[in-house]
């Protein structure tokens, strides 16, 4: 198995069930309250580790409570540690989530340290020729720009949605954007296979060269060189679907790792997705194989 490096975000994620969204000046009771590890690249580092990836991990935590936690978490998981650096100032990340009755989350996250994870961080790193780079937009967008230019095996998940430079897309190996980070990017609403197809098309024709539109319950929709495909969801009963595009971006870079082809890869990706929505939490959502 190909090496896989994972930069991005470490978060404590702090969870409030609810019935229903509050709406604006609205005071809501809510129920259960869970306090879980989170953040999207570290997410993704324990779904990729959990899945048999050899995963290291580019991160940036506050030297505090949540952050040593963190570390020490990611260290059983098997993670490599050695490049998450400490910032004497800024707090570790924390995210804000409210889950209602039908297992769907609004999330606001305080960056803290996450925000400070610099450019030299990326160019500090020594990627072999077969190792693969997963990567998302909670840290400096800097940052992710200098990995386009380090490796020719970037995945990125473009989460949270944003608007991105021409030059991100330029030769970049695949993007796997959910419905929403989609039409943010191409203007096109994604509803189903047409859709989606119709806005891959324009990603691809901005340099991309593999898209994967990750959508929900209905599964995931692939164009690559001279194909498309798509793939279906087992049906589950969702309880918490917090972290269910980390667990299918740390999954699919896992069997891309081991050699799977595309098709086979992104299957293995949506089973994995299907099995964390069933689970409360981000990270502890994450499958095991023995869950597949």
């Amino acid at each position: 198995m190909s090496r896989i490096t994972v930069v991005g975000s470490s978060n404590t994620d702090m969870v409030v069930k609810t019935p229903r969204f509050p709406q604006p000046g609205e005071t809501l009771l809510g129920g259960e309250f869970f306090l879980f590890a989170g953040g999207k690249g570290a997410n993704q580092a324990v779904a990729a580790a959990r899945l048999g990836g050899q995963v290291r991990f580019v991160a940036r935590v506050g030297d505090d409570v949540f952050g040593r936690q963190a570390v020490e978490g990611f260290g059983r998981e098997g993670i490599d540690c050695s490049h998450i650096s400490v910032d004497p100032k800024l707090a570790s990340g924390t995210a804000l989530i409210t889950v209602n009755g039908e297992g769907e989350n609004t999330i606001v996250v305080a960056s803290g340290a996450n925000a400070a994870l610099s450019v030299e961080s990326i160019t500090k790193l020594d990627l072999e020729e077969d190792e693969y780079v997963l990567t998302q937009l909670e840290t400096p967008l800097e940052t992710v720009l200098e990995l386009v230019k380090h490796t020719d095996r970037l995945i990125l998940n473009p989460a949270p949605a944003t608007d991105l430079p021409d030059t991100v897309f330029d030769g970049l190996f695949m993007i796997t954007p959910n419905e929403t980070e989609t039409q943010l990017l191409t203007g096109v609403r994604v509803t189903d296979e047409t859709s989606a197809a119709q806005a891959a098309e324009l990603l691809q024709s901005k340099g991309v060269q593999h898209v994967i539109i990750t959508l929900g319950a209905a599964g995931a929709f692939y164009l690559g060189p001279g194909t498309s495909f798509m793939t279906p969801a087992p049906r589950v009963a969702a309880v918490d679907t917090t972290a269910a595009g980390d667990v299918f971006n740390g999954a699919l870079v896992v069997a891309l790792a081991r050699g799977e082809d595309i098709r086979d890869a992104i299957a293995f990706a949506v089973r994995a997705a299907s099995v964390a929505v069933t689970r409360m939490g981000a990270q502890d959502s994450a499958p095991r194989l023995s869950d597949l």
